[in-house]
């Protein structure tokens, strides 16, 4: 039997973007929220999932999106929203800022009654850490389904890529989620990635 092709994205563009709470629009599809460290590759494997090479504008400076941005997408004739929060983690942001950033993004998560899903992207070839592992916990303690997508699996040979996707989904930070090996580049993941959304919607 011949396999079904996948669904077709029709629409996949820039909704809206805000640098606090009061800039989020009111709630509408079902939202697909993506987090992780600033340069784990959230903008690239954004692009990898709809097909584009420039929706999600990526850059090579850690720190530089400090925006969240909402991306329209329409696949197989139904809408969702790719909600990409800023990155956590780097140190040469202000303390202040990231006391900032950290309050309207908990704000984001935990009053969003149309966020479906979260996804954790963690590198595969560094250790996830305390942020990753209190991020799971706190999205469980309300309630939120998340998920960790691996980025940037293409950067190890196979045999190695194949031990560190064991270690990780055996490591206590990231024990609470499922776990998904993923290549922008390549493309390897994309598929599994959407039939998790498609699941959580």
């Amino acid at each position: 039997m011949a396999r079904r092709p996948p669904p077709r994205i029709t629409v996949a563009e820039l909704f809206t973007s805000a640098a606090s709470a009061a800039g989020f629009p009111a709630p509408g599809p079902p939202e697909i929220a993506f987090l992780g460290r600033s340069n784990v590759g959230k903008s690239s494997l954004l692009n990898a999932l709809v097909g584009r090479s420039a929706l999600a504008r990526t850059s090579a400076t850690p720190g530089k999106t400090r925006l969240l941005n909402w991306f329209r997408v329409v696949r197989g004739g139904r809408e969702l929203w790719l909600v990409d929060l800023p990155g956590y983690g780097y140190a040469k942001v202000a303390k202040t800022e990231r006391a900032d950033w950290k309050r309207w993004i908990e704000a984001y998560l935990d009053g969003r009654r149309t966020l479906r899903l979260a996804v954790l992207l963690q590198d595969l070839r560094r250790d996830p850490g305390d942020d990753e592992a209190l991020l799971l916990e706190w999205l469980a303690e309300r309630d939120v389904p998340a998920l960790v997508a691996l980025t940037k699996c293409d950067k190890l040979k196979p045999m190695r890529r194949a031990e560190r996707v064991r270690t990780l989904g055996k490591s206590p930070e990231l024990a609470a989620a499922p776990i998904f090996a993923t290549s922008a580049e390549t493309g390897l993941g994309i598929p599994e990635l959407w039939a998790a959304i498609e699941r959580a919607r």
